[in-house]
């Protein structure tokens, strides 16, 4: 897998090419840990992605040791499938896969709002 990561100030954009599964998550969390201490908003660009699995959510939703506890992560260019996968984990577990969070500028929807 080719990973992208670009740093702007204190906004870094990291951009996968090929599928998220659980052989390409190691290379994914490694990029995102080398990012410096200073970067506050970390964006994954998926417009390259047209598989994700299980991994993605992990990816995306699971924090780490290692994270950052003040850096704001989002995801940006979501192809069919992977949106499918995040609007299904979403609808099965609103309070796990809260979307209001990787995309700050969604409403939440009914489940959630019963869920807050």
């Amino acid at each position: 897998m080719d990973i992208t990561t670009t740093i702007d100030g204190t906004s870094a954009r990291i951009t996968p090419y090929g599928d998220i599964d659980f052989d390409t998550l190691p290379p994914l969390r490694a990029a995102a840990d080398a990012l410096p201490a200073h970067v506050t908003d970390l964006i994954w660009d998926l417009n390259h992605t047209t598989f994700m699995d299980t991994a993605g959510l992990h990816l995306l939703f699971t924090p780490r040791p290692t994270d950052n506890p003040n850096r704001r992560t989002t995801a940006t260019g979501l192809r069919r499938q992977p949106l499918r996968l995040l609007l299904l984990a979403a609808d099965l577990h609103p309070a796990t896969f809260d979307l209001t969070r990787l995309f700050p500028d969604t409403p939440p929807t009914a489940s959630q709002q019963t869920c807050s």
